[in-house]
Formats: C-alpha cells, sequence, structure tokens
C-alpha cells in the first residue's frame, strides 16, 4: 500500500471507530455509492491470481448485504438511481450493486444470496458473450501466463520473450501485456490474442463460453423483477480504440441485441472497461443519445450531494480483501466523499 493509500485507509478507520461517520450520518449526511463487482465465487488456492481484485467471494456479498441493513443504508435498483438524482436535493444514502460481464458465478452464487436478501441488481452485458462469439481475452491471457514458465509473442514487429517461472514475473507481464492488448483497435487485439492462445493451446472460444451465462440462463435471471440486465455494447470493445461511427454501433447494436434476446427494454448501459482512458465524452454523448435511462462508468466517487451526469455515473470497485466495511460505511456517511475517489479501483486488466 502506497503511503496515500495508508493514509486514506487510517483516515477512514478513525472516521468510523471515533463516531464522527455516524454523526454525520445521525445530520442527515449520506452519499449513495454505486458499486461493481465482476465475479462472485468462492476462494481459491492458486497464487496466481491477477483478476483476484476484481471479483468477491460469496461470504464477503453475504456480509455487506448483512452490514447494510444493520445500517438502515437501502439497496435500491439502477432505475432508482435514476430517479433519485432527477429530484431536487441530495440524492441521499443508499448502495446500487451492480456486476459486469454476465459472469456464469453470478448466477451460481451471487443470485442465490441477493434473492434471500430481496435486493435489487443489475448486470451488464457484452451480448456477443452469450453467444459465444465474444473474446474474454482477460480470462485467456490469465490461462496462458498461468500454463507457462516463459511466453514469446509477437509486439510490433519483433517477437517478445518473458520469463513466467514465479508468482511475481506472472503477474508483472500479465498487467504489461493486459496494458498493451488494451491499446489495440479489435482487430488487432483479436489477431494477438489468437496467435498468443494458439501457441500455448489455449481455447479462447471455450474459455469465453465457460465464464459467461448464455440466453437461458439470463432470461431465467431476468425474470426476477429485481433484477436489471444492462447492455455493455456487443464485443466488450475499449470504445476509444474505435472510430465514432463503430463506437456508436456498438452502444446502439449492444442495446438492440438485448432487447431482442429478452424481449423488454434495455434502458441501462456500462462503458466497457469504464476507466479515463477508455472513453471520453464523445461517447457520454453517443449513450445519452441513444435514448438510455443512464451509462456507468468505473472511475471511482460518490452521487452526491452535488450534481452528477446519469450518463456518466461513478462506481467504485469494493475488494473485501483488502477494504473494510467499516471505511465503505464512513464513505456512504457524506462524511468523505473525495476519499471514495482515492480508494477506488481503476486496475481494469
Amino acid at each position: 500500500m502506497s503511503n496515500n493509500g495508508w493514509w486514506t485507509a487510517a483516515r477512514l478507520q478513525f472516521a468510523h471507530f471515533s463516531g464522527i461517520a455516524r454523526a454525520s450520518e445521525a445530520r442527515g449526511r449520506g452519499s449513495g455509492v454505486v458499486l461493481r463487482f465482476d465475479r462472485v465465487r468462492p476462494a481459491r488456492r492458486q497464487r496466481f491470481q491477477p483478476l483476484r481484485g476484481r471479483e468477491i467471494t460469496p461470504q464477503f456479498l453475504d456480509a455487506l448485504l448483512r452490514a447494510l441493513s444493520r445500517w438502515n443504508c437501502p439497496v435500491i435498483s439502477a432505475d432508482e438511481v435514476c430517479a433519485r438524482i432527477g429530484r431536487s436535493g441530495a440524492p441521499g444514502r443508499f448502495v446500487c450493486l451492480t456486476f459486469d460481464g454476465g459472469s456464469r458465478d453470478i448466477a451460481t452464487f451471487a443470485y442465490p444470496i441477493l434473492a434471500r436478501h430481496r435486493v435489487p441488481f443489475t448486470v451488464y452485458l457484452p451480448t456477443a458473450f452469450p453467444d459465444g462469439v465474444g473474446e474474454a481475452w482477460w480470462l485467456a491471457l490469465e490461462q496462458v501466463i498461468a500454463r507457462a514458465d516463459r511466453i514469446a509473442l509477437l509486439i510490433g514487429d519483433n517477437e517478445r520473450q518473458f520469463d513466467t517461472k514465479t508468482v511475481a514475473a506472472k503477474t508483472q507481464v500479465f498487467h504489461f501485456l493486459a496494458g498493451w492488448l488494451r491499446t489495440m483497435p479489435p482487430p488487432a487485439l483479436s489477431a494477438a490474442i489468437e496467435d498468443l492462445c494458439k501457441r500455448y493451446a489455449v481455447d479462447l472460444a471455450a474459455v469465453t463460453r465457460e465464464a459467461v451465462m448464455d440466453w437461458d440462463e439470463l432470461s431465467r435471471l431476468a425474470a426476477d423483477p429485481n433484477v436489471t440486465i444492462g447492455s455493455a455494447t456487443v464485443s466488450y470493445p475499449v470504445l476509444a480504440n474505435l472510430p465514432n461511427a463503430a463506437a456508436e454501433t456498438e452502444i446502439a447494436k449492444g442495446r438492440r441485441v438485448l432487447q431482442a434476446a429478452l424481449g423488454r427494454d434495455a434502458r441501462h448501459f456500462a462503458f466497457p472497461f469504464g476507466d479515463r482512458r477508455s472513453f471520453g465524452a464523445e461517447h457520454v454523448a453517443m449513450a445519452r443519445q441513444t435514448g438510455l435511462a443512464a451509462a456507468m462508468t468505473s472511475i471511482p466517487g460518490v452521487i452526491g450531494p452535488g450534481p452528477v451526469d446519469r450518463f456518466a455515473l461513478p462506481r467504485i470497485a469494493w475488494d473485501g480483501r483488502q477494504r473494510s466495511l467499516h471505511a465503505l460505511r464512513v464513505v456512504l456517511s457524506g462524511l468523505m466523499p473525495s476519499a471514495a475517489r482515492r480508494i477506488g479501483r481503476n486496475d481494469n486488466g
């Protein structure tokens, strides 16, 4: 943890244990928080887990929901977030739960817990993935590196080799290659990851199919009125790497495919990856013009008490292994909204 991270964590803990945060709640202050998760699954023993910060365990999800109930903090839907933003005055204290990518373990591990607590949540789906034609390249990259002690691939016109014998080396190489892949336009990215998967016998299509719900599973999930299925484009590209016309098509077509598959309007959207490198003001304008109700980013922040753009809503990725629920309560209290921006993660791989 950096010095700034340590200092922020210390301030949050002090605000909780000193009672300052609870006093702030009692005075009617509070902030809304949209939490972002990718996967919910039991803890694994593998030492190499470069994407672990993007997942939580079922036990943490249950503890989170129990804590929110004790704190009398409502868990609200994405539609209710929009409604609160549209009213005059502060939107108040709340949590909205969102899950990116349509991972199958949402149905397997998360949904039974969420249904038992009777709370609403939103799943943001790249619509090519349930059709079996999407590419969860970050998961395939993890498997390639996990299997090999040395990685070789073409970067530009040069073949580069990377030592991946140790967990530390594997993690470093994963983040380097993920960052490099994210700079590419989609055709070049697909060519690069397909070449890498062929070299190291990883079935990219199978990895994606295994990880993501199919349309039958999504339809069963969507039958619950507490579940909102939103779009996250068709193929989950970095929109900043696309020509504007192609980016606009990804946003609009993702919504249309979802509506056709589930037979209902798809009013909510999340920018793929969602950090400041992956989209810009022009993409926010596209989402606004497509007739959506709202668009989520992955830029850390809270909602309230000041104005917020419904088409660039902030979210916080909360890693239950590294961040305490005490710290979350302080953020919700409205006492330290700036802290939310420092403790949020942007490691979108």
